[in-house]
């Protein structure tokens, strides 16, 4: 495996994002791609991870950065995953907010997501004083 570069910005190509997020089967995002990629452009922080020219990771962050952030996205190509690529990614987008009090993500409840978020210091709702809501469409 070569070097992966970590790198902040939000001018991202189309096919590069695509394979990204159909590799990680997030459909539901790839059904509109430039709504897609102008979320991307809207969010709040990106940073994508890049082995030579090739898209292989991206965490990207929504909110008003001084209060609250929310941890829209993470994605890792399965090729890459356990190599520390998400860790990285998510340790680059912490110490950026870390004065910000409230880091939250939605998520689905599988034991490997599970066991990501909690061992870079996060607590599922359902182990907490806390309850989470949503409303999807």
């Amino acid at each position: 495996m070569a070097e992966i570069i970590l790198t902040r910005g939000k001018d991202l190509n189309e096919g590069q994002v695509l394979s990204l997020y159909d590799d990680a089967g997030w459909t539901s995002y790839t059904k509109d791609i430039s709504k897609l990629i102008n979320a991307i452009k809207e969010s709040l922080f990106v940073v994508t991870a890049w082995e030579g020219e090739n898209l292989i990771g991206l965490i990207r962050a929504v909110g008003d950065g001084l209060t609250i952030i929310y941890i829209q996205d993470i994605l890792v190509k399965k090729d890459y995953k356990r190599k520390g690529i998400g860790t990285k990614l998510f340790k680059e987008l912490l110490d950026e907010y870390k004065d910000v009090r409230q880091k939250v993500l939605l998520t689905d409840d599988s034991e490997e997501t599970r066991g990501f978020y909690e061992d870079n210091g996060f607590v599922s709702c359902d182990k907490g004083q806390l309850v989470a809501f949503g409303k999807f469409s």
